[in-house]
């Protein structure tokens, strides 16, 4: 495995990653003081479907065109990539045209009989625009990324984040009237314009690549190849998304059979998914785009059968993402109310944002472990598991939200994270040589504990929390004391191990 590359493509991956999602963040912010935890819930019932259909657009072409680009590259046949690219650009156009006409057409429908507001149907039209740039930049950043040339992949990337939210920001400042079915538009209507931006941008830089390195023949039944891969993982994800989607629906349905009124229920649904999953999954960027990254690294050196530099990039990567969840859950459970009050002047964001922050670990770890099976060719168990998790979650909605609401809702994320990670942590287990003990994980909560401790400590005797440069400052004094502890942890492991 080319260690260098490995690193500068992530470190330059999360650097930016890290940026865009610092805009998306402010921008979660931003919305949810204009448009309120209830705007923010009707969006998110219209961005569920709009996941949907997007899922839809792309069917796993992102991921067959990143396969074959890796083999392609692995077997040394590097002229043959564009027609990787032009038959997967081919797939993608059907389905992306195809997800658009279904999604424009049924806005209606949809929104009135399954969403339950009829409010929505403007927004499902706004986002049908984009899905054919969606797929279309799904099989461009496909190829960028099998080729790990992260920088362009990057500058797509960057191109969709930061029209969608000019577009956004822009519509909304128009917008006179708290109307949320106006609000969600302008909002969906960002979100197209991204996909389309990104998407020529995407193609400007593949036309120019393709012509410094020329065409030539591909490995034989490329059709066949690349079908094989998508559809299945297109099938699997259809299943998995249609049951996300369903649960989305079910959630505020839930909550009303439990008492809650409509608009309670919508406000309810928006906090946890619009308020404190984007705080509890910002620091996951910096080992998202790892995730995406080690496939083709895997792919190559599975196809070169160098297994055991896969097993210590294994045992590598989950001890780390372990290391780093812990910390940041450490951290986001000792000043959650903070971060609540701050972010978005709601001690209630702050007190579901303790409740989740110890789902963390297995959140991130579980992000890593399913990269790391796709690019061991084990993607389908991956997706079977997913699916599995979703129907067990989507019936545990159905039945538990009506009598126990959002305190239910907690309880079911951490039985579903758990369930999946412990299925997938097995997989990988059985396809690489892990080397996984208590004893990591024990210098892991020990180190965390003690920068929480200290970062605590500060804070008291600096009089509190002062505003965002407060918890800023808090979380200095946090990340210091734990890189000092873990540093001095695993310089003793070390010697111990010499000593041996």
């Amino acid at each position: 495995m080319q260690g260098k590359r490995l690193f500068v493509n992530s470190a330059l991956m999360t650097a930016v990653s890290l940026l865009l999602r610092s805009l998306g963040l402010w921008f979660q912010v931003t919305l949810s003081r204009q448009m309120g935890a209830a705007g923010i819930g009707l969006y998110s019932l219209t961005a569920s479907v709009g996941s949907l259909a997007a899922t839809f657009a792309i069917s796993g072409i992102r991921f067959a065109t990143t396969r074959l680009v890796s083999e392609e590259m692995g077997k040394g046949r590097l002229a043959g990539v564009g027609r990787v690219v032009r038959r997967c650009l081919a797939y993608g156009a059907v389905f992306g045209c195809l997800a658009a006409l279904l999604l424009s057409a049924g806005a209606e429908t949809v929104a009135e009989r399954f969403l339950g507001d009829g409010r929505t149907a403007l927004s499902l039209r706004v986002l049908a625009a984009g899905m054919p740039f969606i797929s279309g930049g799904a099989v461009l950043g496909g190829y960028f990324t099998g080729q790990c040339r992260v920088g362009r992949a990057l500058v797509g990337t960057v191109t969709e984040e930061v029209t969608r939210v000019a577009v956004a920001v822009w519509l909304l400042t128009g917008i006179r009237t708290a109307n949320p079915e106006l609000m969600c538009a302008a909002v969906a209507a960002g979100s197209a314009a991204g996909e389309i931006v990104s998407f020529f941008v995407l193609l400007l830089l593949y036309v120019l690549d393709r012509r410094r390195r020329g065409d030539g023949a591909s490995g034989a039944g490329l059709t066949r190849r690349m079908v094989s891969i998508a559809m299945p993982l297109a099938a699997t994800a259809y299943a998995r998304v249609a049951l996300n989607t369903v649960q989305h629906m079910l959630i505020p349905a839930g909550l009303r059979r439990s008492g809650a009124s409509a608009e309670a229920a919508l406000a309810g649904y928006g906090l946890i998914q619009g308020m404190v999953f984007p705080v509890i999954t910002f620091p996951m960027v910096l080992f998202a785009s790892l995730s995406e990254l080690i496939v083709p690294e895997l792919t190559e050196e599975q196809v070169q059968g160098n297994n055991g530099r896969i097993a210590s990039a294994a045992n590598m990567l989950l001890q780390t993402t372990f290391l780093f969840s812990a910390a940041v859950a450490a951290f986001l459970l000792g000043f959650s109310r903070e971060l609540g009050i701050q972010l978005y002047q709601s001690p209630e964001a702050g007190r579901y944002i303790g409740l989740l922050a110890l789902l963390m670990p297995a959140m991130y770890m579980d992000n890593i472990t399913d990269g790391m099976l796709r690019g061991l060719g084990e993607h389908l168990y991956a997706m079977k598991v997913n699916i599995a998790d979703s129907l067990i979650s989507t019936a545990l909605i159905w039945l538990v939200l009506p009598r126990y609401a959002l305190q239910g809702y907690i309880v079911i994320l951490y039985l579903s994270e758990f369930f999946n990670f412990a299925l997938s942590l097995g997989r990988l287990a059985r396809a690489t040589s892990l080397e996984w003990t208590v004893r990591p994980l024990a210098l892991g909560i020990l180190a965390a504990l003690t920068a929480l401790t200290a970062a605590k400590t500060a804070v008291a005797l600096t009089g509190g929390v002062h505003g965002l440069p407060g918890l800023a400052a808090a979380g200095a004094v946090f990340a210091g004391v734990f890189a000092g502890a873990v540093a001095a942890a695993w310089g003793k492991e070390r010697r111990v191990r010499a000593a041996r």
